[in-house]
């Protein structure tokens, strides 16, 4: 039997306000257990919440970015669990009346070696509040309980079951971490746990309309965790189907180490949480006027940019995704275009994704933290442009360059000048090389000349070795095809 895999996901981004959502505690993280908490935190009888108004227009700036309907009139609820970790026996959430509703989320992503545009519809972001936390460990067998995330503030942001694999989800998770870190409503700390998500799977017969039973993955804090939960997700279902089961509807989590998910508890369903209006809060209320004021302030997002890299700089759609997944990254790639010219455009981008990427990687950091300045990696640029040093040559410079961590603008030309590294373009010391090597080479010339083509590379090959790959590639095929020819 042919499966249908149906994903949707819930994600809790942390909002960076410096205080909680309905308290004037702090929201900082790695302070001592229990020190950034307040009577509202604690619920202490008598203690009553108070909307935080920087939580309120950062999800008005969300529901912006994904042209979502920005409710005029919200209200807040009482979801009614019990936790050790939740200090009142409830959460102030939103349900019937979320703040935004609507909107769609766009990524690009590949399939099949091509580059596809996709979005994922929205069906609603709500404010609420986090828990705290429980400490398993370092207690003497005991648990411990950290109320400094009580009254954390969060967005959480909900799609539409339109996701079909463990990759689209992915894809449109890193889209979204992009988005909420780009217009600065979450600092996107996954290891933190400012940016987690859920995952809710089930599979169905291809072609079936209907649903089928699903489970939703609590807690995935990384994306490669979440492509990995998910595609296991999705085996246990179709095995535990084909073999005669049913699905249970529950809560499940992943575990990295035996990369398996395993069952929490039954999955609750929303008149399980008793939901009612929060007696405490009054409505919210956002004006037409508030919204147009955080309009205003909006930045460039990244499918707009996406579209003017296309537009202005005539990059794929490939290279203008990939330079958009972080603003600093997308700045960086402007900033050197801006000295380089936008005729620099597609080599700035290539040593963008390739050379600047892989040592970012391997060194753990981000183009923020790059000892290599725009400016600096732009003189580079303009020295392959004019022919000072080949592309080869370029990415010898580009590592003395790394490891020297100098500001120093004209870097480029010192690592050049200091490791002597000019390419050769003298027409006379070229045609020296090309001599000797075509006289050390009879079998390849006389391949050449009875016409395989392809001999002409081995000839490039031994002259660029003769010439420490300095020789200018262009000016010494030249020579060598002139060479051949007479």
């Amino acid at each position: 039997m042919q499966w249908e895999v149906v994903i949707g996901l819930e994600t809790h981004t942390q909002l960076t306000t410096q205080t909680k959502i309905f308290s004037g505690s702090p929201t900082q993280f790695g302070a001592e257990p229990n020190t950034q908490t307040s009577p509202v935190d604690l619920a202490l009888p008598g203690s009553l919440p108070v909307m935080n108004r920087g939580a309120v227009e950062r999800a008005i700036q969300f529901g912006l970015a994904i042209g979502a309907t920005i409710a005029p009139h919200s209200v807040f609820a009482r979801k009614n669990y019990f936790y050790p970790d939740l200090p009142k026996g409830y959460q102030i959430s939103q349900m019937d009346l979320p703040i935004v509703q609507g909107g769609r989320v766009s990524f690009a992503m590949e399939v099949d070696g091509k580059t596809e545009i996709r979005s994922v519809q929205l069906t609603r972001a709500h404010l609420e509040e986090d828990a705290g936390k429980s400490l398993h460990e370092d207690y003497q067998g005991m648990t411990g309980i950290d109320l400094n995330r009580a009254g954390t503030p969060l967005l959480e942001i909900v799609t539409e079951p339109d996701m079909r694999s463990a990759a689209e989800a992915v894809a449109y998770a890193k889209a979204l971490h992009t988005l909420v870190t780009w217009i600065g409503i979450c600092d996107g700390n996954m290891q933190e746990g400012s940016f987690r998500c859920d995952a809710n799977v089930s599979v169905r017969p291809v072609g079936q309309k209907e649903f089928g039973t699903r489970c939703e993955i609590k807690n995935l804090n990384s994306f490669r965790f979440m492509e990995d939960a998910i595609n296991y997700e999705v085996r246990r279902q179709i095995e535990l189907i084909e073999d005669g089961g049913r699905v249970v509807q529950a809560t499940r989590l992943y575990d990295p180490d035996k990369k398996e998910t395993r069952e929490m508890r039954s999955k609750e369903n929303a008149h399980d949480y008793r939901y009612f209006p929060d007696p405490d809060l009054p409505p919210l209320v956002v004006s037409a006027e508030w919204i147009a004021r955080v309009q205003a302030a909006m930045p460039e997002l990244p499918g707009a940019m996406r579209e003017r890299f296309v537009r202005d700089y005539s990059l794929s759609e490939y290279d203008a995704a990939i330079l958009t997944q972080s603003k600093a990254m997308a700045n960086y790639f402007e900033a050197v275009t801006v000295i380089t010219g936008k005729e620099q455009a597609k080599p700035t981008a290539n040593w963008l994704m390739g050379d600047v990427a892989s040592t970012l990687n391997r060194e753990g950091i981000e183009i923020a933290a790059a000892p290599v300045a725009p400016a600096q990696l732009a003189l580079l640029l303009q020295r392959i442009a004019d022919g000072t040093i080949s592309n080869k040559i370029a990415k010898e410079v580009f590592s003395a360059m790394w490891e020297a961590k100098s500001d120093n603008a004209t870097l480029a030309d010192e690592v050049i000048e200091s490791k002597g590294l000019k390419q050769i373009s003298d027409s006379g010391a070229l045609e020296k090389i090309v001599d000797d090597v075509l006289a050390a080479n009879a079998k390849s010339v006389e391949e050449y000349r009875a016409g395989k083509e392809q001999a002409i590379n081995a000839l490039m090959g031994q002259a660029m070795k003769a010439s420490k790959g300095k020789a200018n590639p262009a000016q010494l095929t030249e020579l060598l095809k002139k060479k051949l020819t007479t």
